[in-house]
């Protein structure tokens, strides 16, 4: 096992959510001292599962994959820093946090070149990550692989974006506007319109759990980031698609049911060398939503 000891959590230390050892990883930003929390599962090479950026992003929604993945490998998943139980402090959340987040992880946890999965916004960081250090990775899965933002998808300009940012932050007015983007109701929606393909799934626990996550203390300013783009780890394509100039082998799966606009993006990966892509149903979310799918045709490329 190449997975070095962490920091043992205290008696408060939150619930595994794929029945794991959860550990924490203490990270210091700017002055601040912070927390990623992680959880293992498995015994073997270690595949690092990096959830997508979002509202509701959590190590939860790689629980499933993880339980597939760990009869061959040692899972471990992540809650990024600002989202999920790890520390979710004001800051000024931006790619140089979470380049230097994930590099300092990957570094200090692992001794050896390990496996990632990336779903969403989290494909970017891992490419940049691929592609600065290659010797970090032995092969990529890039799930439903974004790297633009809603507001940016929807072509809002970066001053009404950082507006926008600097409303949800304050501590009044922001409070209001995350409550009014939180509730059950437009959660469901969210999830029926571009993160699940199947909204019978979309139950009122379903709901009721990720509207849960969405009332954590701190819990509205890296999704904010996220969403006003604040987290794009590129701001065109071909800056992305740079990054895929290495050769490590990069499996990129594509959601059959995704917005057309983030299809294109994925699409595009498609047509560089040494990229292989696979389809499955579902969409932004189907890492969580059709995992065993999605473990049936990753396992022959990690094996």
């Amino acid at each position: 096992m190449t997975v070095t000891q962490s920091t043992d959590l205290s008696s408060t230390q939150p619930a595994s959510v794929m029945g794991g050892e959860v550990r924490e990883f203490p990270w210091s930003w700017q002055g601040q001292s912070l927390k990623l929390v992680y959880e293992t599962l498995g015994q073997g090479t270690p595949v690092l599962l990096l959830p997508a950026f979002s509202t509701v992003s959590t190590r939860g929604e790689m629980a499933q994959l993880a339980k597939l993945l760990s009869p061959h490998f040692q899972a471990v998943a992540i809650d990024w820093i600002g989202f999920g139980v790890s520390s979710r402090l004001p800051l000024d959340y931006r790619p140089e946090l979470y380049q230097q987040l994930l590099k300092d992880f990957v570094n200090s946890t692992f001794q050896t070149p390990i496996i990632v999965i990336a779903a969403g916004h989290a494909a970017g960081y891992a490419m940049q990550l691929a592609a600065s250090q290659p010797q970090a990775f032995s092969k990529i899965v890039l799930v439903a692989p974004t790297w633009r933002g809603p507001l940016t998808v929807m072509g809002v300009n970066k001053q009404v974006a950082g507006t926008v940012r600097q409303a949800v932050r304050s501590p009044v007015l922001g409070q209001a506007l995350y409550k009014m983007n939180t509730t059950p109701g437009f959660l469901r929606y969210m999830y029926g319109s571009h993160v699940y393909a199947d909204k019978t799934k979309l139950t009122d626990d379903f709901i009721q759990q990720k509207w849960e996550i969405t009332q954590q203390p701190g819990a509205r300013f890296a999704p904010a980031a996220f969403v006003t783009g604040n987290l794009d780890p590129v701001q065109q394509r071909e800056d992305f698609l740079n990054w895929f100039q290495g050769s490590i082998p990069v499996l990129v799966v594509i959601g059959e049911q995704s917005p057309p606009k983030s299809r294109a993006e994925m699409e595009a990966l498609a047509t560089l060398p040494g990229v292989q892509t696979k389809t499955l149903p579902g969409s932004l979310g189907l890492y969580e939503e059709y995992a065993a799918e999605l473990a049936e045709i990753v396992l022959p490329f990690l094996l």
